[in-house]
């Protein structure tokens, strides 16, 4: 027995210290261990945040690229009501430049018309002829007139013309003296400008103007009978009707 105990001795000293070694081991694996599972952690959120960043970026690339399209679709509409506005701005600048050398032409231009004016008054036949020509001498104190803007002055010289074309197209009557020798009461009956007649009041007699002669020239029953029934048309005593008289000048030469 004296013989081995030195060796058990030095055997459980061993097996102590394989065993002490060994959980030395242990805890340091242990340790590698939870420094490798917090290292593929970390890396794993990095993964992670990298990944997240990533979608990110897609998502605000494909906003960019939707965002891209509409825009160009937005051009691409956009560009046929541009390309109109800018004709309409080369047009209205255009329209101002004309309208710049049409005010410097305008006071010429309406002393024209007047003056036209006056000549075809005086030419023509001579229904209601004072009133016309006063009509002409109102405009001429006008073009004069200090306190009217041109465009006022225009639209009385037009107001004035579109008179004059309307008697050309009208159907008109009304009662006033005719005069010669002897003036008298008479009905005159205007239709257009195409004949001019007058009729007693008592209805059996009357004439038709002559343009080519300018004087009055007698009417016959019939055409009488037709000055009536134009004088009771105007005044909505019987319906319109196609009336058969003589002309006071050639139709082609009247307005």
């Amino acid at each position: 027995m004296q013989y081995r105990q030195p060796w058990l001795r030095w055997g459980l000293a061993g097996l102590a210290l394989t065993l002490a070694t060994s959980a030395s081991a242990q805890s340091s694996l242990r340790d590698e261990a939870l420094d490798a599972q917090r290292t593929q952690a970390e890396l794993q959120e990095r993964i992670d945040n990298a990944d997240e960043a990533v979608r990110e970026q897609l998502r605000e690339l494909r906003q960019a690229r939707e965002e891209a399209r509409r825009l160009q679709s937005y051009n691409e509409e956009l560009a046929p009501v541009v390309e109109r506005q800018a004709e309409t701005l080369e047009e209205r600048r255009s329209g101002v430049e004309t309208l710049t050398e049409t005010r410097e032409a305008l006071p010429g231009l309406m002393r024209d018309m007047v003056e036209r004016l006056r000549a075809w008054v005086e030419r023509d036949m001579p229904f209601l002829r004072d009133e016309r020509l006063a009509r002409v001498t109102s405009l001429e104190a006008t073009l004069s007139a200090s306190d009217l803007s041109s465009a006022e002055k225009l639209e009385r010289v037009l107001a004035a013309w579109r008179t004059e074309l309307d008697y050309g197209r009208e159907l008109d009557a009304w009662r006033g003296d005719l005069t010669g020798d002897t003036p008298r009461e008479v009905d005159f009956l205007r239709v257009g400008r195409v004949g001019w007649y007058y009729l007693t009041p008592d209805g059996h007699s009357g004439g038709v103007w002559k343009a080519e002669s300018g004087d009055w020239q007698p009417l016959d029953e019939s055409a009488l009978a037709e000055v009536r029934k134009g004088l009771r048309i105007v005044r909505e005593q019987r319906a319109p009707e196609i009336l058969d008289l003589p002309v006071s000048q050639p139709v082609e030469d009247a307005s």
